[in-house]
């Protein structure tokens, strides 16, 4: 019984990974586009003192940029928004399976073959660095360095 229920939960939170709940308030809750897309009326169009257009033109400006901006964003994400989330889910599952199953095992393959040279090299060095700096020190051994201090 408890082997059975261990099986369900595990089969529920595959399935949640796949089918979470997305958050239709709040789009974007790692405030990855936080300055990016947020441009408004005055961002845009402003006019100086002195210069000013008839309050009819001004307001019906604002609500024509705002309500244009509001639709064609939507009807582009309608049209567009799924066939680029194909896209972006291709190329991210892409890059995915090409770090999976080329990228680390190439770093693995490498770090085990410069093991193997490493070991090589560390041979190398013990047999012939270490007798040359061994009679070095010897020699430079008997050297005494005294300071005075002449007045």
């Amino acid at each position: 019984m408890a082997e059975e229920r261990t099986e369900l939960e595990e089969r529920i939170i595959i399935k949640d990974q796949h089918t979470k709940e997305i958050d239709l308030v709040n789009r974007d809750p790692k405030h990855i586009n936080e300055d990016v897309v947020k441009v408004d009326f005055e961002d845009v169009i402003a006019e100086p003192v002195g210069t000013y257009s008839f309050d009819g033109v001004w307001k019906a400006s604002y609500t024509t940029f705002t309500v244009s901006k509001y639709w064609c964003y939507r009807l582009l994400s309608a049209v567009l928004g799924i066939p680029l989330a194909v896209v972006w889910g291709f190329l991210f599952a892409l890059i995915s399976f090409c770090h999976i199953w080329a990228v680390v095992p190439c770093i693995k393959s490498y770090l085990i073959e410069i093991q193997c040279v490493s070991r090589i090299y560390s041979l190398c060095i013990h047999t012939f660095c270490d007798p040359f700096f061994e009679a070095l020190s010897k020699i430079c051994s008997n050297v005494r360095v005294a300071l005075r201090k002449e007045i």
